[in-house]
């Protein structure tokens, strides 16, 4: 086993769970996080849940669970690199769209929508709070009871009025203090994986071409690199072989950037690395190209007219469930109906955020289509 630097997360050194319990062993706490949450039903929901396309789009489209499934790999790598704590990354990763709503960002944005005048709705939070709260696994807790470094992690964003009501994993928002090294390299390899891999279903579903992608320097340089290498490679294997070069260059800058930023700042333990600005970075160089590949996806697949043709019904879909179900309890199952006689409206966007997308179209089926009455 790779000693972890001292400004890792340690897993002996954690500020605890919401609700104490006998140690893990032999696993680590870190451990126990990442089995947890693998074994949650909320995880295993993500295997129908939007990335771009919808799940009925294509059988070998990413889809949420295999997304964080790459996200961790990734994390994994850069961690095992910097020598930080390899299970954190990998309970965080696993981990942070939990809390995602069917759809992908059309129904987390028509969610939000929905619930303006009730806090508005955010899946970083959502993700927290199915961690916290929502998972009924356990006799003596509601929720996954994750260890404090887990759930700050999952935490990437928070406005100053929800980090008030969270308590200690709120208080970095505060204080504006830093997360985890481990948080922050999850933070960036969750970009690393969405980025790329959008590449490569977008390219799958010709929405987007190679000869549109050669237009982007990051792209351009190492499709050229493959294609120096193999003249004779076309199809699949010459995009694939763009990708992985794609993410192994970015892996190893961050890598080398962090390690950098760290030296610089002389940061020898946690506690530090808290204290610090924001360590966990891209080159300047690098982050110009990531950020150019970013731009050109939004304008080219995210806002290609057939997305929007299905994000456009994905929030219609989300629109009309959560207006049905406000308008009449009755509609919602009978455990949600006890909830949103206490919660309200916050009941109602729990049921709908954990819908998988065939589920939610199910339900928009069974409520507004006259053949699915007696359903």
């Amino acid at each position: 086993m790779i000693p972890l630097a001292p400004y890792a997360a340690h897993s002996d050194q954690s500020r605890g769970r919401l609700h104490s319990e006998p140690a893990a062993t032999p696993r680590s706490e870190f451990q126990r996080d990442r089995d947890r949450i693998v074994h949650s039903a909320a995880f295993r929901r993500l295997e129908y849940k939007t990335q771009v396309f919808v799940n009925h789009e294509g059988d070998l489209f990413r889809t949420r669970l295999t997304h964080s499934l790459e996200v961790a790999q990734i994390a994994r790598t850069i961690a095992r690199l910097l020598s930080l704590n390899e299970d954190l990354v990998e309970a965080v990763a696993l981990a942070h769209d939990l809390g995602h709503t069917p759809f992908g960002h059309a129904g987390q944005d028509a969610l939000n929508a929905c619930m303006r005048e009730h806090g508005g709705f955010e899946h970083n939070l959502q993700s927290l709070r199915v961690v916290d709260l929502l998972e009924e696994r356990y006799a003596e807790f509601d929720g996954l009871n994750l260890t404090f470094e887990a759930r700050e992690g999952i935490l990437k964003h928070c406005s100053l009025t929800n980090a008030e009501k969270l308590g200690d994993v709120g208080e970095r928002f505060l204080d504006k203090r830093q997360p985890s090294l481990e948080a922050q390299i999850t933070n960036l390899a969750d970009e690393i994986a969405y980025n790329n891999h959008d590449v490569d279903d977008g390219l799958r579903s010709g929405l987007i071409t190679l000869e549109q992608l050669s237009g982007v320097q990051i792209f351009a340089r190492h499709l050229d690199e493959v294609r120096a290498r193999y003249p004779a490679l076309n199809g699949r294997r010459e995009v694939t072989e763009t990708v992985r070069r794609i993410i192994n260059t970015l892996v190893l800058d961050l890598v080398n950037t962090t390690r950098t930023n760290i030296e610089r700042g002389g940061v020898a333990s946690i506690d530090a690395v808290r204290a610090a600005p924001p360590l966990a970075a891209f080159s300047p160089a690098l982050l110009d190209e990531h950020r150019e590949l970013k731009r050109f996806l939004l304008h080219h697949l995210y806002r290609h007219y057939k997305v929007a043709r299905m994000s456009s019904k994905a929030g219609r879909i989300v629109t009309d469930l959560y207006t049905a179900f406000i308008g009449d309890a009755r509609l919602l199952p009978p455990e949600y109906q006890a909830r949103e006689s206490l919660e309200g409206a916050r009941a109602v966007a729990d049921y709908i955020a954990g819908m998988t997308d065939r589920y939610a179209m199910r339900e928009h089926r069974r409520i507004f289509a006259v053949e699915e009455i007696y359903d």
